[in-house]
């Protein structure tokens, strides 16, 4: 997946990591984290946290999968996954996600359209038609299609 560009760096199950962590290439989080998580800036990043992984904190990552659990909101602006035992207390911010059966979002999904910085104001205004009031939104929200994928 293009991922080798800052390694991998595992939070084993026996570790408790408090603070921020910023990083580059792939994270897996096997362990917990009581801080936020962020990608470096235009980074190909992804984060993964395993069934037993806890988050407490925002995570902003582009690719995340998430099996375990979160406290906090969660911001994706690639592909977010969310796994059988997943669980977010908070809200979800996404570009595109894949939800399976079983998976838990305490708090709301609000897709965000996928543009670069300079240009979400514009993008969204001029590509929205009659609807530049919603698109308008200072936060730069716009609700959208969920895909729901139940596998079996």
């Amino acid at each position: 997946m293009g991922f080798s560009s800052g390694g991998t760096t595992l939070i084993s199950k026996s570790t408790e990591l408090t603070g921020d962590v910023k990083f580059s290439g792939s994270l897996e989080i096997e362990g917990r984290v009581k801080g936020n998580i962020y990608a470096e800036e235009g980074a190909d990043a992804r984060v993964r946290i395993m069934e037993k992984g806890f988050v407490e904190g925002d995570i902003c990552v582009p690719t995340i999968i998430i099996n375990g659990s979160v406290n906090g909101d969660v911001h994706s602006a690639k592909h977010i996954e969310l796994a059988a035992k997943a669980t977010v207390t908070g809200n979800v911010h996404y570009n595109m996600i894949e939800m399976v059966k079983g998976a838990q979002v305490n708090g709301s999904l609000l897709y965000t359209k996928p543009s670069s910085a300079k240009e979400d104001t514009k993008s969204a205004t001029d590509s929205s038609g009659g609807k530049s009031s919603k698109a308008k939104d200072n936060s730069g929200k716009d609700s959208g299609n969920l895909e729901v994928v139940a596998n079996t």
